[in-house]
C-alpha cells in the first residue's frame, strides 16, 4: 500500500485506488493514514466526522463507513492475497488502527528526512542538511489534505503540517545561506516574504542573502517594510533578534559575511541575545 497525505489524498494497492468518493470516508482514511500502526479511538473518529454533537447513529454509521473502506481495500488487495482487508484496516478495543508499515506513508518518509536534515544541520553537515530537507520537500504535492473536507482533528493535524513545512523551508535555507547560496536565495525568498508579510525568520533570511549579494540598500528595505507592517497590523516592533540584524547591517557588521557555525540553529538566531 502506497499512501500520499502531502497533496491530494492518494491511497493505491496494487496500482487500484482504495480512495472513497464520498466525504466522510476519505476523512477516516485521512485520520487512519496519518496514523499507522496505531489505534484511533472511536470517539476520535466520531469528533473528526460529526464534532461535538454527534447523532444516535453515530456508532452504526461509523461502523458501515469503515466497511465500505474493506471492500474498497479487499477488492484491490483481489482474492489471492496473503492476507484478508480485516488485517489491514484492524478493529481493536474501542477503535480501528491502519496496519501499514509507516514508510508506507509519505508524511512518516518526509518527518524521516527532517530528522535526518536537523542531525546533520546541527552536526554541521549542511550539504547532506540542504539535500535531506530538500528531499523531504519535493514529498508535497500541494497544500496537506488539499482534496479532504476536514473536520476539527483533521483541520489541527493539517495545521501541524503547514506549520512543520514552513519550518523545513526555512531550515533548508539556513543550510543554503552556509553553503553561499545566497544569490540563488534571492528569488525563492522574495516569493515567500511576499507570502507571508509577517514571517520574520524569512524576512531575517531575505535580508542576509541580499546583503551577502552586494544589496545592503534592498537588505533594509526589507526591514523597514517588516517594521511598517508589524507595527501598523500587530502594533508591535520587531523581535529583539531583528533589530540586531538591522543594525549589524548598518554598522557593517563582519560576522554578516560569516557562515552560520554549526551551534547555531537559523538564521533568524544569528543575533539572538
Amino acid at each position: 500500500m502506497r499512501i500520499r497525505v502531502l497533496g491530494p489524498l492518494s491511497a493505491e494497492v496494487n496500482g487500484g485506488s482504495i480512495v472513497p468518493s464520498a466525504a466522510k470516508p476519505r476523512q477516516i482514511l485521512s485520520l487512519l493514514a496519518l496514523h499507522p500502526g496505531r489505534v484511533l479511538p472511536v470517539p476520535t473518529l466520531m469528533e473528526e466526522i460529526w464534532g461535538s454533537r454527534p447523532p444516535l447513529s453515530a456508532l452504526t454509521t461509523l461502523q458501515t463507513y469503515i466497511l465500505q473502506l474493506r471492500r474498497r481495500l479487499g477488492t484491490a488487495m483481489g482474492p489471492d492475497a496473503p492476507g484478508s482487508a480485516k488485517e489491514v484496516l484492524v478493529t481493536r478495543h474501542g477503535g480501528y488502527l491502519l496496519q501499514v508499515p509507516s514508510e508506507c506513508v509519505d508524511v512518516h518518509v518526509y518527518e524521516g528526512l527532517v530528522r535526518e536534515g536537523q542531525t546533520a544541520f546541527e552536526a554541521g553537515d549542511d550539504e547532506a542538511a540542504a539535500e535531506r530537507f530538500r528531499t523531504a520537500l519535493d514529498l508535497w504535492q500541494g497544500p496537506a489534505l488539499v482534496d479532504v473536507r476536514g473536520g476539527p482533528v483533521l483541520e489541527i493535524e493539517v495545521v501541524r503540517l503547514e506549520e512543520s513545512r514552513l519550518v523545513t523551508v526555512e531550515r533548508r535555507i539556513d543550510a543554503d545561506l552556509r553553503l553561499g547560496r545566497h544569490a540563488e536565495l534571492l528569488a525563492e525568498l522574495a516569493e515567500l516574504t511576499a507570502r507571508y508579510p509577517q514571517h520574520e525568520g524569512l524576512h531575517s533570511q531575505a535580508m542576509v542573502a541580499l546583503y551577502r549579494s552586494g544589496r545592503q540598500a534592498s537588505a533594509l528595505e526589507v526591514y523597514r517594510g517588516l517594521r511598517g507592517r508589524l507595527i501598523e497590523e500587530l502594533g508591535v516592533e520587531p523581535s529583539p533578534q531583528t533589530q540586531r540584524l538591522h543594525q549589524a547591517m548598518l554598522a557593517v557588521d563582519p560576522q554578516l559575511d560569516v557562515l552560520a557555525g554549526p551551534r547555531h540553529t537559523s538564521t533568524y538566531d544569528i543575533f539572538a541575545a
